[in-house]
């Protein structure tokens, strides 16, 4: 098939002569412009997508993808039940019982605000990352109270930086809840651990203040026997926790409720979406300016090219037809630095990934390099974006050179 000779005719105009060197830099300058504006556009979003899924990543390493919970005061009554039919559910990869409470870690004069977490080593370990964020000791000395030796517990690398905690230390943990003292008066509930590990998640919120203990320890601190809190699920495919989430609903009936991780965290993901977008429409400006160039390299053409334009339609060429030529030619300078912006940023990011020469404070940000990862869909709408600005610039000069009257463009020829 033949292309039209609207194609030739635009590719041609491009290639400047000796007095039209003004117009070939401005188509330079047009294509760099859109180049620079692409290529910042896919680093920006690769590594902001890279920071959204580390951030991900660190979340679910800790909490489970479903959370299935039970209405009334009391949490899950049958969690074994309950446990047995989640893991019945197609989608479903591993379930487990735990127990979730606000208390106080004290040693000697140190205290510090915390979380305990009740779990069952032996099925934690399906629903959670905590035996790969083990840094110090093992997820199997976890245990209950033993004649003479204190339960076991997991602390945060920063709650143990906090108290001065190492392994075989001891922690005493304060419940709000309170009991009956001997002389007939409410006390706060009080229990040692020994710290038999130590964890690093990788966010700070989680490594200052979360420490995991025996479930059955804490049925028992917690005044909770046979019950739970709830059921941490995890499920095969984290995008599709919102599906599996209903499936678990349907399957256990209407006294149960399940929130996905999508839910339990939607402040903290919509503020990043948010974030990405408003980032992707400030750096699409710089997309505008190249287009700006388009406009005016285009308009310098027009005027450049009157008399092979007068020609062209004292020749019958259409209006649409030289439309087209200058449609052609902004739609290769876009095109062109569209691709070049899109193998720019490419190449920027496989650096950024291989070679890791932007370093961060990892006391800071738990990272130690730029997190970059990459998407066709965000290289696709950016390429669709840069090419439509450079369509849409193409428009006026375009519509400029249809409307020459070739008459007054040849007066003086």
């Amino acid at each position: 098939m033949r292309l039209p000779y609207t194609f030739f005719v635009g590719f041609r105009y491009l290639k400047a002569k000796k007095r039209e060197r003004a117009v070939s830099l401005n188509t330079g300058i047009s294509v760099a412009g859109v180049a620079l504006g692409v290529a910042a556009l896919i680093i920006v979003l690769s590594v902001m997508t890279g920071f959204q899924d580390h951030l991900r990543d660190r979340i679910l390493g800790v909490n489970a993808h479903v959370v299935i919970f039970e209405y009334g005061p009391s949490g899950v009554e049958a969690p074994d039940k309950v446990v047995r039919l989640a893991r019945e559910v197609p989608g479903v990869v591993a379930a487990a019982p735990y127990i979730l409470s606000q208390v106080l870690f004290t040693r000697g004069p140190q205290i510090s605000g915390g979380v305990v977490r009740g779990i069952d080593p032996g099925q934690e370990t399906g629903v959670s990352d905590l035996p790969r964020n083990l840094k110090e000791g093992r997820l199997e000395d976890l245990g209950p109270a033993e004649r003479g030796v204190l339960p076991g517990i997991l602390v945060g690398k920063e709650l143990a930086l906090r108290l001065g905690l190492l392994l075989g230390d001891r922690v005493v943990l304060v419940s709000p809840q309170t009991r009956l003292g001997p002389f007939g008066t409410m006390v706060p509930r009080m229990k040692s651990f020994r710290v038999v590990g130590i964890f690093e998640s990788g966010m700070y919120e989680y490594d200052a203040a979360l420490a995991y203990i025996h479930l059955s320890e804490a049925q028992k601190f917690f005044d909770m026997p046979g019950r739970v809190t709830g059921v941490g699920v995890r499920v095969a495919d984290i995008y599709q926790a919102r599906e599996v989430a209903q499936r678990l609903q349907e399957r256990l009936g209407p006294i149960y409720y399940t929130r996905d991780w999508m839910q339990m965290n939607r402040n903290l993901f919509s503020a990043l979406k948010l974030e990405k977008l408003v980032m992707f429409i400030i750096l699409v400006l710089i997309v505008l300016v190249a287009a700006f160039n388009i406009v005016g390299t285009l308009t310098m053409l027009v005027m450049e090219k009157q008399r092979e334009i007068a020609i062209l339609k004292a020749m019958g060429a259409p209006r649409r037809d030289i439309m087209r030529i200058f449609m052609v030619n902004g739609l290769l300078i876009g095109g062109v630095g569209t691709l070049v912006g899109v193998l720019v940023g490419y190449g920027v990011c496989v650096m950024l990934q291989k070679y890791q020469f932007i370093t961060l404070p990892s006391d800071i940000y738990y990272l130690s390099h730029l997190p970059v990862h990459m998407r066709w869909q965000e290289f696709l709408a950016v390429s669709v974006a840069a090419v439509t600005i450079s369509f849409l610039a193409t428009l006026y000069p375009s519509w400029k050179a249809a409307t020459l009257d070739p008459v007054e463009a040849l007066r003086y020829e």
